[in-house]
């Protein structure tokens, strides 16, 4: 009995949504960045215990699994409300972005057909019963893209990095492009080298005269199992000769922000995390007043957030982050916008208003 659950768990490991370790020339490249020491990447602003105060992971984990959810509010009583922009008819020269649920959004810029961090299943974990998408949230398919000229992966959380939602897109996919190491997954899933675009942070990855995606830090961690921090994450920012859009990723509040703000002078349009935050771990999780002061100080002129809106990942009720980000935002010098799960949205000053629809959910 003992070695057939061994071998089930051995199977279980090895599936290949789990991933593989960054090895040979990857590892070896990965071995020479000033972010990387001691067998781990490590964050510009080092983080000895991700979790504050005496709470470790695992307790906190065990009260979010079996303590009552529903008193807390954390998963709406009925459907997301949404829409359903049909993504394939958008003209390709119109800049706008669409967001999907969580941190996943289409994205049109510069003539690019962009998409970020998808996650089109209903679990973001490789157990069913685990982080289960909140009722209509789940508006697209990989039958309703059309071909996306990159994918931009911020790091290889199941929430971000989703392998079937992956593996059904593979054929609509032209370039790849993520923090160092995570190029491992896609290789390992049968992309091809030439596809996978992988920098350290603060560098720029040219994919054309007039478009850029530059890799750039987040106060975060990675890993997909037992092995931490092997691969890096972080955030993009996406340049063209007219706009610039900043994708912040997952992460805490640090000095990077300034220091983007700075780089590059302002964003058009800076995408945000704002959700499953907690105080025991803001260290790598913006709290919604952190959300209000990234956005000042990376000079958005717009601000759309993430991370919200599908998953139940912390113990704040499911529509906290939008009403705490709002009163947060009150007086600052940037717009916010707050389409729905499929509303169409431009990159830039809008021609639309949109609704606070998180008031008329339960």
């Amino acid at each position: 009995m003992l070695g057939l659950s061994a071998v089930g768990a051995d199977l279980f490991i090895h599936r290949p949504e789990f991933g593989r370790q960054p090895n040979g020339e990857r590892l070896k490249r990965i071995e020479s960045s000033p972010h990387y020491k001691n067998g781990q990447f490590q964050c510009l602003e080092p983080i000895e215990n991700i979790m504050e105060g005496d709470e470790n992971r695992f307790i906190a984990l065990g009260k979010f699994l079996f303590e009552d959810k529903k008193k807390e509010r954390l998963f709406p009583e009925q459907s997301m409300l949404s829409t359903k922009t049909d993504l394939k008819a958008l003209p390709a020269e119109k800049d706008c972005i669409v967001w999907m649920g969580h941190s996943s959004f289409f994205m049109q810029l510069g003539g690019r057909r962009i998409l970020i961090d998808p996650v089109f299943s209903d679990y973001a974990s490789p157990l069913f019963f685990i982080n289960k998408a909140f009722a209509g949230s789940n508006v697209y398919r990989a039958e309703d893209l059309p071909d996306i000229d990159i994918l931009a992966l911020s790091h290889d959380h199941w929430d971000h990095l989703d392998y079937p939602t992956i593996m059904s897109i593979k054929t609509k996919i032209g370039k790849i492009v993520c923090p160092l190491g995570v190029g491992e997954y896609f290789e390992q899933w049968g992309f091809s080298q030439e596809q996978i675009h992988e920098e350290d942070w603060f560098k720029e990855i040219k994919l054309a005269d007039d478009f850029s995606v530059h890799v750039l830090p987040s106060q975060h961690f990675s890993g997909r199992f037992l092995t931490p921090n092997a691969t890096q994450w972080g955030g993009f920012a996406f340049i063209t000769d007219q706009k610039r859009v900043y994708y912040s990723g997952d992460g805490g509040y640090g000095e990077h922000f300034k220091t983007i703000g700075k780089i590059f002078g302002g964003f058009d349009l800076a995408i945000i995390e704002n959700g499953q935050y907690n105080q025991t771990w803001h260290r790598v999780h913006l709290l919604p007043e952190e959300s209000a002061k990234a956005a000042q100080e990376v000079f958005a002129k717009v601000v759309l957030s993430a991370h919200n809106g599908k998953f139940a990942l912390a113990r704040h009720a499911w529509d906290e982050p939008y009403r705490a980000f709002k009163e947060a935002s009150q007086g600052k010098n940037y717009e916010i916008i707050t389409p729905k799960i499929g509303e169409l949205a431009n990159i830039g000053r809008q021609d639309k208003s949109f609704s606070a629809w998180w008031e008329n959910m339960m």
